[in-house]
């Protein structure tokens, strides 16, 4: 049975928690008999874990090269393992899969949280001992004991599985399609995408644990829905993504789109409009410097997280969609309901979002490989890091006492202050500038109206030169490489289209933005392909345009094109 998941992506804990991953040299059926016991438990509903036999470990990390374990071992401790599941109470059965992995071979035992639990196993096993059955849990990346009011928490956790993970009694296992699941398999590289296509829809919701039941009711589980079904909507009330655009309060020239589909699809979608309709970017020369100031409206990576963690840990149960509402000087994402009512108003003001449970375990598994959201409580540092790395006020996070809803704002950069009266939206040109110094962000935009009254554009030493748009500095380093392409040495004088011309300004344009930008994700940006984008930039150093400094791995691109 192949696994949902990238292996390489596991053995080094990419996209899975570390807490989350048990390493074991080799078979020691005690202590993974624990361990699966606790996986199964799952008292934070973190989604089970894996155990990966065969891997060294030091401090809860691999050690490589791996040691493997010898390939006629491997029937022998399938057998072992199945016999000690059975004494699991009640009997629990995780997924295993034999693998290679760098010459090795490997045991992977997937443990998805247990829908009947909790479970105890025995303290000790040893042939012809009897010992007695304990409850165990994970505290961080260990597998401890539970204590008195562990097992109390575990009790009261009996029978309430996440909404998620829970099968649909309103669906058939034809609702989930062939095409949508062998994509996905496709994009996060399992092995189980080779066989997929041969096999039947429920052999292959089987294998991802995204049905479950006897074979004259097997159901299909709601996350399956939520990503597998094109219209999860039909199962979950208001499963969509809202985007509005209001330039006005009065909602004078409002614009709203709705995003439906796989919650994958519908959140890239809203992502890729928003990023479309509503991101701009300006550019600051120095004469002190040679780099060049960059800020955008809004960091997109600080949007891409606050809406990847809405769709993460919305309630499907409540018929409310998740909504982005856009103004002259905010950007607001809200969700229902809010966060566990142990995060106290303290904690929003200060951005400390550290919840104890997750609401949706197996949404969050399949986000994670598609690399979609961060890890365990790490997404609301990165939305504060890159909105405080673009020059922007801080992200504001607000819920009532209640805990109803969840509101992400992101107020406006202070350089688009004056910018929001340049929209094409003709509302926008007469609202926007007496509408953005009222004040979500009332630092930030005093700091704007400062700027705009003095000239400093800045806000830092030395004189600004000129500022532009992005658009404008890429008409700038269109005009200059087709002088480059002109004088270039004779073999390299090639005609060249304007549609290639753009293509490689918008190379130099990227590499502006992130030095450090691999070819990899150059092909994803520029949606080229590896061939393609390779010749690019291949010319682009041959005619003195781009240099690489330092080695192919860890260094960086040079721009040396002047305009």
């Amino acid at each position: 049975m192949a696994l949902p998941v990238n292996i390489d992506d596991l053995v080094n804990h990419r996209k899975v928690e570390w807490a989350r991953i048990e390493y074991k040299e080799g078979w020691n059926p005690e202590r993974i008999a624990h361990t699966i016991c606790a996986f199964a438990n799952d008292i934070d509903n973190w989604g089970g874990g894996y155990v990966i036999i065969g891997v060294a470990e030091e401090n809860g990390r691999p050690v490589f090269p791996v040691t493997g374990i010898e390939r006629n071992e491997i029937d022998q401790i399938q057998k072992e393992l199945l016999n000690v599941c059975h004494l699991i109470e009640p009997v629990y059965m995780p997924v295993v899969e034999p693998c290679v992995y760098e010459g090795k071979h490997l045991l992977i035992v997937w443990v998805p949280g247990g829908c009947e639990r909790p479970y105890k196993c025995p303290e000790h096993i040893a042939t012809g001992v009897k010992s007695p059955k304990a409850y165990y849990i994970r505290k961080l990346a260990s597998t401890v004991k539970a204590t008195s009011q562990d097992e109390k928490e575990l009790f009261e956790l009996t029978g309430d599985v996440p909404f998620d993970d829970r099968p649909n009694v309103h669906a058939d296992i034809t609702d989930l399609k062939m095409n949508l699941l062998v994509e996905y398999l496709h994009e996060v590289g399992s092995d189980l995408a080779n066989s997929a296509e041969e096999m039947s829809v429920a052999d292959v919701a089987r294998n991802m644990q995204i049905a479950t039941g006897p074979a004259e009711c097997f159901k299909p589980k709601n996350v399956g829905l939520m990503f597998f079904n094109p219209h999860p909507e039909n199962f979950f009330r208001c499963a969509w993504i809202d985007v509005v655009d209001k330039p006005d309060p009065t909602g004078e020239g409002m614009v709203e789109q709705t995003f439906r589909g796989p919650l994958h699809v519908q959140l890239r979608s809203a992502l890729d409009y928003i990023r479309n309709r509503f991101l701009r970017e300006k550019i600051f020369k120095y004469d002190d410097r040679p780099e060049a100031g960059r800020f955008w409206i809004y960091p997109y990576r600080a949007i891409e997280e606050a809406l990847a963690n809405a769709v993460y840990h919305k309630s499907y149960r409540i018929a409310e969609p998740i909504t982005v509402v856009v103004t002259p000087e905010a950007m607001t994402i809200s969700s229902l309901p809010g966060p566990e009512r142990s995060i106290t108003d303290a904690d929003l003001a200060a951005c400390r979002m550290i919840g104890l449970h997750y609401r949706n375990r197996r949404i969050g598994d399949f986000l994670k490989e598609l690399d979609l959201v961060e890890g365990r409580n790490t997404g609301v540092p990165v939305i504060v890091n890159v909105m405080r790395e673009n020059g922007s006020p801080p992200p504001v996070f607000s819920s009532p006492e209640n805990r109803d809803w969840l509101s992400v704002t992101l107020p406006v950069n202070p350089h688009f202050c004056e910018m929001t009266s340049e929209m094409e939206n003709p509302i926008s040109q007469r609202t926007a500038l007496k509408t953005a110094l009222k004040t979500t962000a009332k630092q930030g935009l005093a700091t704007c109206k400062k700027m705009h009254d003095t000239g400093d554009c800045s806000q830092e030493s030395g004189h600004v030169v000129s500022v532009v748009t992005a658009e404008e500095e890429l008409e700038q380093i269109e005009i200059a490489l087709k002088i480059a392409l002109e004088i270039a040495p004779q073999k390299f004088r090639v005609q060249k289209s304007e549609k290639i011309r753009k293509r490689m300004a918008k190379i130099i344009q990227c590499l502006l933005r992130n030095s450090q930008t691999n070819i990899a994700e150059l092909v994803t940006t520029m949606n080229v392909s590896l061939r393609t984008l390779r010749a690019d930039v291949l010319l682009l150093r041959n005619i003195n345009v781009l240099k690489r400094i330092g080695a192919d791995k860890n260094g960086s691109w040079g721009v040396l094109l002047k305009w």
